[in-house]
Parts: C-alpha cells; structure tokens; sequence
C-alpha cells in the first residue's frame, strides 16, 4: 500500500464520523421526520427504530473517529447503511404526498449509498496503514 492511502483512508473515515454524527443528532433532534419511513415489518414502535437508528450512528462514529477501531468501525458502517437502504426506498413512497420535489430527492439520495458503503469499505482497510 502506498503512503497516500492511509491518509486517504483517515480523511474518509472522518468524513463518515461526521456524517454519522450529524444524521444521529437529526435523529435525535427530529424523530418525527423519520419515524414514517421506518418498514412497518419491523416490531416494536416506529419511535423506537428512529432513535437505534441515531444512537447506532453515534456508536459508529465514535468507531470510526479513533484510530484503534477505525477498521471495525468501517465494517459496521458498510453493514449499517446497507440495512438502512430498505428505509431509503420507503422514503419515496411516503413523500409522494410532500410533491414532485420531494420524490426526486428521495430518488436521487438513493444511489448516495453506493458511495457511503464505499467509503466505509475504504475506512475498514485502514488496519496496518497508519
């Protein structure tokens, strides 16, 4: 591996800790905005998802913001966001009643996984690179 991946690699985990950090304390902040795209397959309350949700994104973070568990923590974030994408699609469906504006962003959001499971994948090869 060359030099440039392991700063790369740093930069990008910390980039996800941010993100994570800040999706949990919207979480936190505004369940209501996400408590109707929870899949109702799950059990237990819609609330109840919403808030795991933000605090398994605060725990993430916190993996990921230290060197010593970056690599796990990329790992569960690759995880994380791959079990959240069925709540992504949902959320075209339930802002159709919010219009056209609102469908076109959930729509365009959804491939913005693709790069957050990569990104997490590129934070998980960090071990031995530092």
């Amino acid at each position: 591996m060359t030099s440039v991946t392991a700063p790369r690699s740093r930069s990008t985990a910390l980039i996800l800790t941010a993100v994570l950090t800040a999706s949990g304390i919207v979480h936190a902040v505004k369940p209501q905005v996400f408590d109707p795209v929870v899949p109702r397959s799950l059990p237990g309350s819609a609330r109840l998802w919403t808030r795991a949700s933000g605090y398994a994104e605060w725990g993430i973070a916190a993996l990921l913001a230290s060197r010593r568990t970056q690599s796990i923590g990329g790992v569960v974030a690759a995880a994380f966001f791959v079990a959240v994408f069925p709540a992504n699609v949902r959320t075209v469906r339930v802002v159709r009643k919010r219009g056209a504006l609102a469908v076109v962003i959930a729509v365009l959001r959804l491939p913005l996984q693709i790069p957050l499971v990569l990104m997490s994948v590129s934070a998980a090869q960090a071990n031995g690179r530092r």
